[in-house]
C-alpha cells in the first residue's frame, strides 16, 4: 500500500494532478503484471488542497491511519518542508518527484529532482553562450517561497562570479495563484530595452503560470525577443 499526496484542488492542482495520475496509471500497469512480488499495489490518495499545513495532517493520516508503505507526494518545498517532521517522527518514507533548492537532506527523504547546480545554472550557463543567445541581462521571476527564493540566491551569486552586475539583474517574486501580470510584463518589456540581451528565469509555480505567458504574449513578447526558461 502507497500513499499519494498531490493537491487536487487549489493553486498546484494545475501541476500536481499530472503527478497524481501519472502514479495511478504506474500502480495500474504494475498490477496488470502480477504486482510488486505477486501482490496488487493499492493506491491511497489524499488531497491537500494546496495548504501547506494540511499536507502534514495528511502525511501522518497516511503513515499512522493507513499504514502505507511508502508516500509519494508534495511539489511545493514548503509542502515539502511541512511533512518533513512528520516523516521523521514517524520513519516514513516519501518520494520527492521535482526540483528543489538543495540545502536540505532526510535519510527519510528521496529527492529525485535535480538542485540548482543541476538545472537552473547548466540552463543560464546555455542562455549566456552564443548557441543560447548570449544573454547579458536577466530576470529572475519567481513565487514568493523558499524554492525561488533560494535557487535566485544560488543564481545571483553564480552570475556575480560570471561578471554580471546586480544592475544587470532584475529580481521579483508574487504569492501563489498571482493573475496580473500586466505591471511586471511591462517591467520585463522595460529591462530589457537596454539594448543587451535579455533572459527570464522563471520559478513561478501553480496556476499562476497561466496567465504569466497569457500576458508575456499580449504584450508582444516572443522567445526571440526574450526567451524564457522555467522551473
Amino acid at each position: 500500500k502507497i500513499g499519494v499526496l498531490h493537491s487536487l484542488s487549489g493553486t498546484m492542482a494545475i501541476s500536481e494532478t499530472t503527478l497524481k495520475d501519472t502514479i495511478l496509471m504506474m500502480v495500474e500497469e504494475l498490477n496488470a503484471k502480477g504486482g510488486l512480488l505477486n501482490r496488487p499495489v493499492e493506491a491511497v490518495v489524499v488531497g491537500p488542497a494546496s495548504n501547506w499545513p494540511l499536507f502534514a495532517e495528511k502525511a501522518r493520516e497516511l503513515l499512522e491511519k493507513d499504514q502505507v508503505a511508502a508516500v509519494f507526494g508534495c511539489w511545493t518545498s514548503v509542502s515539502r518542508k511541512s511533512v518533513l517532521p512528520v516523516f521523521e517522527e514517524l520513519n516514513g518514507l516519501l518520494f520527492y518527484p521535482v526540483q528543489y533548492e538543495g540545502e536540505e537532506s532526510s535519510r527519510n527523504v528521496f529527492y529525485t529532482g535535480a538542485a540548482p547546480n543541476q538545472q537552473a545554472i547548466p540552463a543560464v550557463e546555455y542562455l549566456m553562450s552564443e548557441d543560447g543567445g548570449g544573454a547579458e541581462r536577466w530576470i529572475l521571476l519567481g513565487t514568493d517561497y523558499v524554492y525561488p527564493r533560494t535557487t535566485n540566491k544560488i543564481l545571483r551569486a553564480f552570475l556575480h562570479a560570471k561578471g554580471v552586475s546586480d544592475n544587470d539583474i532584475l529580481e521579483q517574486y508574487t504569492p501563489f495563484g498571482h493573475s496580473d501580470w500586466q505591471t511586471i510584463v511591462s517591467d520585463v518589456k522595460d529591462f530589457a530595452s537596454a539594448g543587451k540581451p535579455t533572459a527570464v528565469v522563471s520559478t513561478i509555480n501553480g496556476d499562476a503560470n497561466v496567465p504569466f505567458y497569457k500576458e508575456l504574449a499580449s504584450q508582444g513578447i516572443s522567445a526571440e525577443d526574450i526567451p524564457v526558461v522555467a522551473f
